[in-house]
């Protein structure tokens, strides 16, 4: 239960630290590199 509780305060941290504008431009620019890497050359 202890665990549970732990697990679901750590994901609403990583949720609210998401949705922060400056945080989002830094997940874009982090997928459009992960795209860029697996596209064949």
């Amino acid at each position: 239960m202890a665990k549970k509780i732990a697990a679901l305060g750590i994901a609403k941290k990583v949720y609210d630290e998401a949705r922060k504008p400056h945080n989002q431009a830094k997940i874009r620019a982090a997928m459009q590199k992960v795209q860029e890497r697996r596209r064949p050359r």
